[in-house]
């Protein structure tokens, strides 16, 4: 596994890390406690640290399977969790900013993770005026304070938000969580300069656009009703789809797995620090993991 320093917080973090979305059953399965035990027991064999959950990923559902799963073991972890949602259902959310219900959710997330401190605390995809309610970012100092929290981070909603990125030092944030893959590059043009500019790390989420750079999808593929890719616009799936094979055919090289040609392509970047991908399965963990041997090595983040 490469390994890199999360911008200034000193985190140690695997290149490539477990998204666990999944967990929370928006990706039309559930997940039994010992599915998850062996999905974070093979990252952990392949030298994943970085495990990414969020309040919201069900009801703290995900956290409270990554919990049990990394008992025992919390000090060989990097958790970074979110805040800033209540869970109703699938596919429904209330935001929720206010900082005393920020500090419920915390505890809730500590209870949920079977921990007593949080590596990596982010702001979940809220909007500027939530960003900059009164009193948020002083009530999370707090309990970085208190040791509740390490380290503070943003995921911003939009890939190109500079107003909340330009304003994480300010706020005492070190790391920024963006969509960014071959298929979706906005990050580019603003993002990743103020993120280098302020020594932030950098998380890519969504490093294989959905599923649509593993190279299982043609044009004209169809997605399941209770697959999140069917709530995509069909035009703007199929137009992905279209631009996702050319870039099979024009950029791949032959013979080297798709998937991990559009993980390392991310993780080449000299802003990103890690991508976070998500996982159905066992065999999906040692497909992203492979990703690391097509990084070459002197990237600026390196350890």
């Amino acid at each position: 596994m490469l390994y890199r320093q999360l911008g200034s917080s000193g985190l140690r973090v695997s290149a490539v890390g477990v998204g666990t979305w999944q967990f929370g059953g928006e990706w039309g399965r559930s997940y039994e406690q010992s599915e998850a035990d062996a999905i974070l027991g093979k990252a952990r064999e392949l030298g994943i640290n970085l495990i990414d959950t969020a309040e919201c990923y069900g009801d703290h559902l995900s956290e409270s399977l990554i919990g049990p799963a990394i008992s025992g073991q919390r000090s060989e972890w990097v958790l970074a969790t979110k805040f800033g949602h209540h869970f109703h259902g699938p596919f429904s959310r209330t935001d929720v900013y206010d900082p005393q219900d920020v500090v419920r959710q915390l505890e809730a997330s500590l209870k949920a993770l079977r921990t007593d401190y949080i590596d990596l605390y982010q702001f979940h995809s809220g909007p500027d005026a939530e960003f900059d309610r009164d009193g948020l970012w002083e009530a999370l100092n707090r309990q970085v304070e208190a040791g509740k929290i390490r380290h503070l981070g943003i995921s911003i909603g939009s890939n190109r938000n500079i107003y909340q990125t330009s304003k994480a030092t300010e706020v005492g944030a070190q790391a920024i969580q963006v969509v960014y893959n071959r298929l979706d590059r906005g990050p580019e043009e603003e993002v990743f300069p103020s993120c280098e500019a302020q020594r932030l790390g950098v998380l890519a989420r969504v490093p294989l656009a959905s599923g649509f750079l593993s190279g299982k999808y043609k044009p004209g593929a169809e997605f399941a009703g209770d697959d999140v890719r069917s709530r995509r616009d069909r035009e703007d799936r199929d137009s992905m789809l279209r631009e996702a094979e050319e870039i099979r055919r024009t950029e791949v090289p032959e013979g080297v797995d798709m998937a991990s040609w559009a993980l390392a392509w991310c993780l080449r970047h000299p802003a990103v620090t890690a991508v976070i991908p998500g996982c159905k399965d066992v065999a999906q963990v040692e497909a992203n993991a492979a990703a690391v041997a097509l990084v070459p090595a002197g990237h600026p983040q390196d350890v």
